[in-house]
């Protein structure tokens, strides 16, 4: 979802070239799509491995419906593709082909309900509230429900500066910090911090764009390091007397 608050933004009316996402979204085959224009060349960088394949996708945040219809073109059949919204209306967006259940990001029961539902999350995609509170609570539910090698995308970031979604230039508790705080963890063996996100263990790496937050889930052990030597110093320390 779009908005506007510092500036007017120029609305876009043609789509990027070689960019099959834009295309499906400006083609006019879906219900109504509100994106910024970069952000579709972001989501083919981290997405389309997963074109044809059978994954499971939860978006936060439907509005018209639109982006479900986006991804459902984008992704294929195969793909089980879920949205979720608070308001009550979208109940009237759910297809079988992407379902739709309405609830709260910030509800832990409801979350685990859909998931469960689903049986398996490989994508999560937060376009809610855009309130870092809700943002951070959807995290910490669904991140740990996530699938190895899964991805957790926040979009709208840039709210994260906006007052009325109780953002501010280095306010903390807001998306930006948030993720910035899950870079530090990712280093919790190199510093005395507490890591306060289970990032030291469980994140393989964390993307910002104008925006979007891209945070991968890898597990990772904790880090060592090697020295090699080459063979020819190897064989002559062999034949060393000492």
């Amino acid at each position: 979802m779009l908005f506007l608050e510092i500036a007017p933004f120029a609305l876009k009316t043609s789509p990027d070239p070689d960019c099959d996402l834009a295309e499906i979204a400006y083609s006019g085959r879906c219900r109504r799509v509100h994106k910024w224009t970069h952000y579709f060349r972001i989501y083919e960088r981290h997405l389309a491995k997963y074109r044809g394949s059978a994954f499971k996708m939860l978006e936060i945040g439907v509005n018209g419906g639109g982006s479900l219809d986006m991804w459902r073109e984008y992704f294929g059949p195969k793909a089980s593709i879920f949205g979720i919204d608070i308001n009550p209306d979208c109940a009237e967006l759910d297809t079988p082909q992407s379902p739709v259940r309405v609830g709260s990001q910030a509800d832990p029961g409801f979350l685990r309900t859909v998931v469960k539902e689903m049986g398996g999350l490989d994508v999560v995609l937060d376009d809610g509230s855009h309130k870092g509170k809700h943002q951070r609570k959807s995290f910490e539910v669904l991140f740990p429900l996530l699938n190895e090698g899964g991805l957790y995308i926040i979009e709208d970031t840039h709210t994260s500066y906006w007052l009325r979604f109780g953002g501010g230039f280095g306010r903390p508790g807001t998306a930006i910090g948030f993720a910035k705080r899950i870079v530090d963890d990712m280093h919790a063996w190199y510093h005395r911090r507490r890591p306060r996100t289970p990032a030291q263990t469980e994140v393989g790496s964390v993307t910002f764009h104008d925006s979007i937050i891209v945070i991968e889930k890898m597990r990772r052990d904790p880090p060592g390091h090697v020295i090699t030597m080459p063979k020819s110093s190897t064989a002559a320390a062999e034949g060393a007397e000492f």
